[in-house]
């Protein structure tokens, strides 16, 4: 059976709403999915009504960035108690903080000669604010994309090649993410229910010794090992360290929308699919017999 436990509508970082997801995926036999919007589940009302429409088994979902010790990375709630106050409470306070630094970040670049509305920009965002939304409004002056291709010194400057150049180099200007320590997200937890994984580890760098620790101490229940963030030989290495271990193995395409440039590989549903033969314990997740 087909699922799909990680991907993103216009409510954080991807291009298409939550009811234009179901119907993708129902184009795709996709019979259970989880949106996964970054630090807000507002989409989720939608998502659930548009999956029930397509005969979809929607998974509460969510990404959130999380910090151990030094250690920054990814992790995917899923099935919380969605309603909770708590979980609002904690939700919000992560939002109001992203809306600090990306205010910061935006009058920094104001200052270096980008004609920017910082206002009209963020009046496009209830809850997450998405780097690539930023950029898109951005680009929508001639005068700034003449800046951007001088600086990049191209006439056709990919999204990503821009977010690294202004907002992800630290000899320029390096946006964080909102990080929640893990102690923080583990009290919640306890307090909302559901099941912590651990996001395409091998994107995030993440060693060995840290994520069995992580098992060990009981601070996430399983780690996303099918994604197209990893080679085969990064997913077998897993299968391998994980094997004999209790814990939820599960996958997501991390589905962002599709490429603008022509090609016959434009979004990772070209290539990448998940089949819940091949994770162990997923049945925790989607509870289907």
């Amino acid at each position: 059976m087909l699922i799909d436990l990680q991907f993103h509508s216009t409510y954080s970082d991807g291009s298409l709403t939550p009811t234009q997801l179901a119907s993708f995926l129902k184009k795709f036999n996709v019979k259970v999915a989880a949106l996964t919007d970054h630090n807000t589940v507002a989409g989720l009302d939608e998502f659930f009504k548009a999956c029930k429409k397509n005969r979809i088994k929607p998974i509460a979902g969510i990404e959130l960035y999380v910090r151990y010790g030094s250690k920054k990375m990814n992790f995917l709630f899923y099935n919380f108690d969605k309603d909770a106050p708590e979980f609002h409470k904690f939700l919000r306070q992560t939002q109001i903080k992203r809306y600090k630094n990306v205010v910061k970040a935006l009058k920094f670049w104001q200052e270096k000669g980008f004609d920017i509305n910082i206002e009209n920009i963020l009046s496009q965002y209830n809850h997450y604010i998405p780097i690539n939304g930023i950029i898109r409004s951005i680009r929508k002056n001639p005068e700034n994309e003449k800046i951007i291709r001088k600086d990049l010194q191209t006439d056709i400057p990919h999204e990503w090649e821009i977010i690294r150049y202004y907002f992800k180099n630290k000899k320029r200007y390096f946006l964080n993410e909102t990080y929640v320590d893990i102690s923080r997200l583990q009290r919640l937890h306890q307090k909302i229910g559901g099941q912590i994984i651990l996001a395409h580890p091998s994107k995030q760098h993440i060693k060995k010794e840290l994520m069995l620790k992580m098992i060990d101490e009981k601070l996430i229940d399983g780690v996303e090992i099918l994604s197209p963030h990893h080679s085969w030989d990064t997913i077998s290495y897993y299968q391998h360290i994980l094997k004999g271990r209790n814990i939820i193995i599960s996958g997501g395409s991390d589905f962002h929308g599709f490429d603008k440039i022509k090609s016959r590989l434009n979004c990772s549903w070209k290539y990448f699919s998940i089949d819940t033969l091949l994770l162990k314990n997923i049945n925790r997740i989607i509870k289907i017999k």
